[in-house]
């Protein structure tokens, strides 16, 4: 079993300020750092400091990808399915407060470059039974997931963020369906962000499907055709949650590969993701298996 994970690569570009900037306010920020990250690279950075070997496919910008492609490198994820163009690299604007909650403000780049001919390249090295990871931070996502599910290939979807691209996916071809409440209730074109309530009409809309909806301090809930788990978060002082939510993804992904049932995996995911909300940055937040172990 292969993991690919076709996703973002950005530069966080990571403001710390008393509050979020208000309509027509201008503030000082207290301090920048220049962070990569990008819902794709924070998830293959996870997967790869879990132990699991991740290729990575999507593109960066000639002149600035040099860092973010050492980001992966650098933890042992393969990078060779990673495209170079003559432009921009994606990347983000984050403010992050006192509280080490945040804002953000994205720039596609070189993520809005991933052309039809490009996916097919990639897929072909890839067959039934491998995983496909996907976020919703690079252009063709559905024709990604149609050619993916062609292939047999057991796909992981993180819908965010959620705008209408979402909804062009077919997304019954997706097996596991990772999201917050804020996602969820933008899938259903629901009004009441109620977990519950959530819940089912997430069964009821998609009853093949296995889904782990994200809650914040009150934990995680993993629900299938059989069963429903419930994971609560494990307690730290939050500095920064930045790539908290990708790490959660990653380390889950990682626990299912190695073979784990799914409430340890959910319990290494959040076990991963305490580490990671108390410390700064995206990627360089995300902790290696021995900590988590350790945890």
């Amino acid at each position: 079993m292969k993991v690919l994970n076709f996703g973002s690569l950005n530069l966080d570009y990571v403001y710390d300020v008393d509050h979020f900037v208000r309509e027509g306010e201008t503030i000082s920020s207290a301090d920048m750092n220049v962070f990569c990250g990008g819902k794709g690279l924070n998830q293959s950075v996870a997967l790869a400091k879990a132990g699991v070997k991740v290729y990575h496919a999507g593109a960066v910008g000639s002149a600035d990808g040099a860092m973010l492609l050492e980001a992966l490198s650098n933890v042992g994820a393969d990078i060779s399915y990673i495209k170079l163009y003559d432009m921009s690299s994606g990347h983000a604007i984050i403010q992050k407060n006192r509280a080490g909650n945040n804002c953000i403000l994205l720039y596609g780049g070189a993520n809005q470059n991933i052309g039809i001919d490009f996916i097919k390249e990639v897929l072909k090295d890839f067959d039934k039974g491998d995983i496909l990871l996907l976020q919703n931070e690079v252009s063709n996502l559905s024709f990604i997931i149609d050619e993916g599910y062609k292939r047999g290939m057991s796909i992981v979807l993180n819908p965010s963020p959620i705008n209408e691209k979402i909804f062009e996916c077919d997304l019954e071809k997706v097996e596991y369906l990772i999201l917050n409440e804020i996602e969820a209730a933008d899938i259903l074109g629901a009004s009441d962000t109620g977990e519950d309530e959530l819940i089912e009409k997430l069964t009821k809309k998609f009853p093949g499907m296995k889904i782990v909806l994200t809650l914040g301090e009150k934990g995680s809930v993993y629900v299938d055709k059989t069963q429903k788990i419930r994971q609560e978060i494990y307690k730290a002082d939050v500095v920064d949650t930045t790539a908290a939510g990708d790490t959660f993804t990653g380390y889950f992904i990682a626990g299912l590969v190695a073979g784990k049932d799914v409430s340890e995996a959910l319990k290494q995911a959040a076990k991963a993701a305490s580490i990671t909300v108390s410390r700064k940055g995206a990627s360089p937040s995300i902790p290696f298996a021995k900590e988590v172990c350790e945890k």
